[in-house]
Formats: structure tokens, sequence, C-alpha cells
């Protein structure tokens, strides 16, 4: 064979290895799109993703939508090539989502116990909306601490250092002057039953010099009739407003969204303080897809919103949960809402 055929033949060889590897070895990346919205005033799988029993609700209409962003993972090179040029996509470093040594299960575990506690900050914000009591509940015991073996997990906090507990910030604010050393009074609720104890406080594990406890307060709806949220294979914390928005749309008469079509997202706290999330772009793209009139934005990711909003699509700014329902009563009105 002559040179030029040589040439010829590594060259094909040189690209074949070349287009095989990049068919088949991973890159580090992970590919970001739109994900699937859910309407949480209607069904998934002939469930209601909220339902509420022991109590009486209203009718809804229209639709409420929570919204996702896809994740892909394991990309080949060209794969990830083909995601990004479709401009549908972007890629972002594998590391920001899945951490050296964690594995995929471990991801998902964790987005599913933030969805999990996002369901419970929505009901907790929802029921403190519309005035329903409250409680604080010791939700985890510190190993080592005062409080082990003396305040049960579960119990229902009452008085700490004699100041009543009507939030799980007074927790903190009731320990707020003391010292490691300092002795001080728990009341509690366990089972119906009121018990008061004496603990000598400990040293806290970070920089703070107030007095420890060893107990996590949380939050929780104090009202005789159950929430669910049923929902499978969406994790984060994002959901939070819109979950809350269903539960006060259920429980009071009218329509919160007029009967159309909102979308929106949020990771919300008991207070009704709506923090900001990742993705606002696919979301909002999601969203529009979806068919939804209006988008609720968390404030923090107003500028963000604002340059990259789909046509069409009015943007509503929210930093609580009482926003989002004077915004949307303004919006069915065809009155201002705030905007980003």
């Amino acid at each position: 064979m002559t040179r030029r055929t040589w040439t010829l033949i590594v060259s094909f060889l040189v690209v074949a290895i070349l287009g095989t590897a990049g068919g088949f070895a991973q890159v580090p990346y992970v590919a970001l799109g739109p994900g699937p919205t859910y309407d949480v005033l209607g069904k998934v799988k002939d469930t209601d993703v909220v339902s509420i029993d022991g109590q009486n609700t209203f009718p809804t209409q229209g639709a409420l939508r929570m919204t996702t962003v896809s994740l892909t993972n394991d990309l080949s090179l060209f794969g990830a090539l083909g995601l990004w040029l479709s401009g549908r996509y972007a890629l972002a470093p594998k590391e920001d989502f899945i951490k050296p040594g964690q594995t995929e299960e471990d991801v998902q575990r964790d987005n599913e116990q933030a969805f999990s506690e996002s369901q419970t900050s929505a009901e907790v914000a929802a029921l403190n909306y519309l005035g329903y009591p409250g409680k604080v509940i010791a939700n985890q015991v510190t190993k080592g601490s005062p409080a082990e073996n003396v305040i049960p997990l579960g119990a229902r906090i009452i008085s700490v250092n004699g100041k009543q507990v009507q939030s799980a910030a007074d927790v903190s604010g009731a320990l707020e002057n003391t010292k490691p050393g300092d002795r001080i009074e728990v009341a509690f609720e366990q089972d119906g039953t009121s018990k008061s104890t004496q603990l000598t406080l400990g040293k806290r594990p970070d920089e703070r010099t107030s007095g420890f406890i060893g107990i996590s307060p949380v939050d929780r709806a104090d009202v005789p009739f159950k929430i669910k949220i049923s929902l499978s294979d969406v994790g984060g914390p994002s959901a939070g407003l819109i979950f809350a928005l269903a539960i006060v749309d259920k429980l009071t008469p009218g329509e919160l969204n007029g009967g159309k079509a909102i979308a929106g997202t949020g990771e919300i706290q008991g207070d009704g303080a709506v923090k900001p999330i990742g993705g606002i772009a696919f979301k909002m793209v999601a969203a529009k897809e979806a068919g939804a009139n209006a988008f609720l934005v968390p404030a923090a990711n107003c500028t963000d919103a604002k340059q990259q909003a789909p046509e069409g699509l009015t943007l509503i700014k929210v930093d609580y949960l009482k926003d989002a329902v004077s915004s949307l009563e303004a919006f069915n009105k065809g009155q201002p809402t705030p905007s980003c």
C-alpha cells in the first residue's frame, strides 16, 4: 500500500476511536431542562394531589401547577453536546448535584426528605395564614444532651425558661440570655399529659454562647383534620408555596386562581416566608408550555426570572404566602400585581 493509503487508514481509525469514545465515555456533567408540571388541585394517577380529611372543603377550578427541573445524568460526550445544542438544556458540573462519595440513591433520599419537609412547612404556613392554631414539638433530641432521656421525641413544648412557646423560634429566644450550667424549667406535653422538668443547660456545639437543651423544635399544625399530599417521584423543597396555596384554596370559598391556570415555585417556611429556588428559567418554560397564565416567583429569584421569562407569561413577585394570595386575587380582577 502507498503512504497515502496508510494515512487514510490511520485517520479513519483515529476518527472511529474518537467517535466510539464520544458515544460511550461519560462526562462529569449533568443536563438541566424543563421538567414535568403537576396540577396540585387535581389528581395524579387517580389520586388527589392534596386531600383534606375531616374538614369541609370548597370546590376548585382551573389549575395550580408546581413546576420541576429535569436532570439527566450519565451523559456521554456526544449526548451532552446534543442536549446543549438543542438550546433547551444547560450543562452543569455533576458535583454540584451529586457530591463526591454520594450515590444517586443518596441524592434521591435527600431530595425526598426535602420534599417531605416542604409539605409539612406548606401545611403549617397555610393553616397559620388561615388562623388555625399551631404547636411546637421536639423533632429531634441530641444524643448526650441535657434533654436526652428527659424530653421525649415528639413531645409538645409548652414553655422554656418561664416563657411560653408559640413557635419554634421561641425556644432559642427563651435561651438567648442563658449560659451553660444554668438551671431552667421546661414544660411539655406527652400523650395528653402535661409534665415539667428542670434541666442544667449544656454547651452548644456551635460558637453561640447561650445554653443548650438539645432538642430541635419544629412548628406543626394543631388541627383535628388531616392534610395529605400524594405525589411520588418528585424531590426537593421548591413546591412548598404551591402546596400551601392549594391548601388555602381548598379550605376557603371561591377560586384562588379565578379558574385560570397558575404556576409557580418557591420554598416556604412555617411563617409563610417564600425562599428562592434553583432552575427558575426551566420552570418558567415548563409552566408556559403547560398553558399557565401567570407564574409566582420568589422575590429573590426575580432578577433571573425577568431576564429569562418566556413571552406572554406574567410574573408575580412573592415574598410571603399572604402576598401570593392577595396578588392572585388582584390578578383575577385585572388589577396590578407586584412584578419582577
